[in-house]
């Protein structure tokens, strides 16, 4: 097009202002972001608030509440009662490489969003300078005479600008607005995920302990058997098959427990690296399941208030508005572009002269662009709406992985209270058999052989009961976590 003058006449100077109106204040192409409808409440079951799980007499067997009006946004591991476990949680989302990651993610994600809303607001200024050696002939238009070199300079202020008339450019704005709250949802998941895991792996490591602990009890119960086992073979009251058997009893025993202390030193290596630690520095501290407490409430979230607490499922749809916007950008490419651009400068012979005696040299350019026939429009187009079903139905199935989880912490949770309970009464059968059979010893109505067995019964019962109490307390950890709590 040709370029338009500044000096446009006084009656068509209300006219382009009106024409500019119009074009800054078109509608965005596409169709506006609409959220997905919120679940129903009986998308999840979930006991009334006024029901407590089983209780029972044992360490971890006390009943807990259910409670609709639980802090959410508190750290729910402080539940816990370990101060060893807050420490290294604090010193955890400080020095963890992987939130550090998520940060600088998240920052790469607001300057883009940020270059991008300059770009739409604001117009380009570029300044240009230049210097140039000519020569002219007068015989190449046909003039007589010698040719003539010189030196041309300029210097020049150009200011461009785009406008937005079919909302391509907000609509690439708010893709990258929803990028940038993607990004900050996933370091909010990062840090809800870190802090679990730091969680679980001290309570696990506390189980292996007393498991360890309990497997080195059967084993010393066990040696005692087969020392009484080979001082019948001695005296011809056993054969050699008992204490063979005996003998490898123990020695599975012995490898078992071993497994177990492997386990629990793997456990630590993990910790110091979940903390930002190399394994060879200091160690972090050795959890028992005395270091914890059972949690006296859980947290009673309907499945509408889920979506606001989760990261995964607010991420997910953060993706759904990118999809969308993305989707409004394709269709913005159908429609006209329109591109305004100004120069102002200045020519002379001489730099010295470039800022007071050149010559002035100015140019105002509208250009607007209409596509006629580009086949790959209507493709994008296409697979742009593609891509934003693709994120709606992904958006589905992490809103359903997110209820079946939650529904699986649920169960757990009363489930763990049950079996804890009745391994409570099992071990409390088996210590008082114990008990019986030790007084039988006393009288001398059962040999120390019979109180050995008995030991070992109640010993294994008690290893058992260890597992269900630190299931429980990793379980009602996992509640918070399935919630978004923290």
């Amino acid at each position: 097009m040709n370029p338009l003058s500044l000096h446009a006449r006084p009656s068509r100077r209300p006219a382009l202002a009106m024409l500019l109106a119009t074009l800054l204040a078109g509608c965005a192409a596409g169709p506006d972001y609409q959220a997905p409808a919120p679940l129903a409440d009986n998308a999840l079951p979930h006991p009334a608030p006024a029901v407590q799980n089983s209780a029972s007499k044992t360490a971890f067997g006390t009943a807990q509440a259910w409670r609709a009006d639980m802090d959410l946004e508190a750290p729910w591991w402080q539940q816990l009662g370990s101060p060893g476990l807050d420490t290294l949680i604090a010193e955890a989302l400080k020095a963890s490489p992987t939130l550090a990651a998520a940060q600088a993610q998240l920052r790469q994600a607001e300057e883009l969003q940020a270059a991008q809303e300059g770009t739409n607001q604001l117009p380009r200024a570029d300044l240009g300078a230049g210097s140039a050696r000519q020569h002219i002939s007068p015989s190449a238009q046909g003039l007589p005479g010698d040719g003539r070199t010189f030196s041309l300079h300029s210097a020049s202020v150009s200011v461009q600008y785009q406008l937005d008339v079919s909302g391509g450019n907000r609509r690439a704005l708010q893709a990258l607005a929803a990028r940038t709250d993607y990004r900050r949802y996933q370091l909010a998941g990062a840090r809800l995920d870190l802090a679990a895991r730091i969680a679980s792996t001290a309570i696990t490591q506390a189980r292996i302990t007393a498991q360890a602990e309990a497997l080195e009890a059967i084993a010393s119960n066990q040696a005692a058997q087969t020392d009484i086992a080979q001082e019948r073979l001695r005296l011809g009251q056993a054969m050699p098959a008992d204490v063979q058997a005996l003998q490898a009893a123990l020695e599975q025993t012995h490898a078992s427990a071993l497994l177990l202390r492997k386990q629990a030193l793997q456990s630590a290596h993990l910790l110091a690296l979940l903390a930002g630690r190399t394994p060879g520095a200091e160690p972090p501290p050795a959890f028992t399941l005395q270091d914890f407490t059972l949690p006296a409430a859980l947290p009673q979230v309907l499945p509408s208030e889920l979506v606001r607490h989760r990261p995964d499922i607010q991420a997910a749809e953060a993706l759904v508005r990118v999809a969308s916007a993305e989707h409004g950008v394709a269709v913005a490419r159908l429609y006209p572009q329109v591109r305004l651009s100004a120069s102002l400068g200045s020519q002379a012979l001489t730099t010295g002269a470039l800022f007071g005696g050149g010559s002035a040299v100015w140019g105002l350019i509208a250009q607007l662009t209409q596509p006629l026939f580009d086949p790959a429009l209507p493709a994008q187009q296409r697979a742009a709406l593609a891509g934003l079903d693709a994120a709606a139905a992904q958006y589905q199935g992490v809103v359903l992985d997110a209820l079946r989880n939650v529904a699986d912490a649920l169960r757990a949770t009363e489930t763990d209270a049950q079996v804890l309970a009745t391994l409570e009464r099992a071990d409390a059968a088996a210590q008082a058999s114990l008990q019986t059979t030790q007084q039988q010893l006393a009288l001398g109505a059962a040999s120390h052989l019979q109180w050995l067995v008995a030991q070992q019964q109640a010993l294994q019962l008690r290893s058992s009961l260890v597992v269900a109490q630190a299931q429980r307390l990793a379980d009602s950890a996992a509640l918070f976590q399935a919630v978004g709590a923290g």
